[in-house]
């Protein structure tokens, strides 16, 4: 019956400025994955050690400032951030479960989920937060974080940036599809990131600085397709697509009925009202 009432309301609304704000972060955070195939560090450093608190204090600032945006807007209220707490929480929980075995990961189906009924704006928050959330418990807390928070920021996003009019079967299907782009996406950008420091300058799998930018992305390509694709990133999209189709239909329908009875788009006079 809830396909029959429209779309749930959106918990973060953006409007332009957030909007642009927002979409300044996701440029800038996919530049930073790719300056190895455009620029020429020292073979063998750990420049990432260094820079990655740069990223995590560039991507903290970015998910506040959308925060206050809205909450100065009038975009955001207490139950979207409860919601968002719980969301993290739950997500945090089920990270560990797999371990990252053979890429057995559970936190990207439900961030694919909650980003499609909650828009693009809490699936940015809500892939920071998660990841950061589940760091903390693990002790997975390192220079590869904020890369890690960055990609599954931009998971949520996409998600939440996916067409509106799938429902049912067809809905299903969507999701499946993008979660398995998601699980291989992730995988790609993490290592990227990781691919200079790992692989070194050796045979065919390593980064070469100011060759070619064709020569390194085949390098590249067969570093990934080894060392990732073949293993993690097929295990994650595997793990993604049998969730999304087991529990994705009734999770959807939670997380839709969660939507409509918060009320996000409501005025604060109505919920005034409905308290007293």
């Amino acid at each position: 019956m809830t396909d029959f009432l429209g779309p749930p309301p959106r918990a973060i609304h953006l409007p332009v400025r957030p909007a642009l704000v927002l979409g300044t972060a996701t440029v800038l955070g996919l530049a930073m994955f790719c300056w190895p195939l455009f620029a020429h560090p020292q073979p063998g450093s750990s420049a990432h050690t260094t820079d990655a608190p740069f990223v995590f204090m560039a991507t903290l600032p970015v998910l506040i400032l959308v925060v206050l945006a809205e909450l100065s807007r009038g975009g955001i209220d207490a139950k979207a951030l409860a919601l968002l707490g719980v969301l993290s929480a739950v997500n945090a929980g089920l990270r560990p479960l797999g371990a990252g075995t053979g890429g057995i990961e559970l936190v990207f189906f439900l961030l694919v989920l909650a980003g499609r009924v909650f828009g693009p704006g809490f699936g940015f928050v809500l892939g920071s937060t998660s990841l950061f959330t589940s760091a903390l418990l693990t002790a997975g807390v390192g220079p590869w974080l904020p890369f890690q928070m960055l990609a599954s920021s931009l998971i949520g996003l996409g998600a939440g940036l996916l067409p509106r009019k799938p429902r049912g079967k067809a809905e299903i299907a969507l999701l499946v599809a993008y979660g398995v782009f998601a699980a291989y996406f992730f995988g790609l950008l993490m290592s990227l990131w990781s691919w200079p420091f790992l692989a070194g300058t050796s045979g065919d799998l390593g980064f070469v600085p100011g060759a070619p930018l064709v020569d390194n992305l085949r390098r590249f390509a067969v570093y990934t397709v080894l060392t990732s694709t073949l293993g993690w990133d097929t295990g994650r999209a595997i793990t993604n697509a049998v969730a999304i189709v087991v529990l994705g239909p009734a999770v959807l329908g939670v997380l839709r009925r969660a939507a409509r009875r918060a009320a996000f788009d409501a005025p604060v006079e109505f919920d005034q009202a409905k308290a007293s």
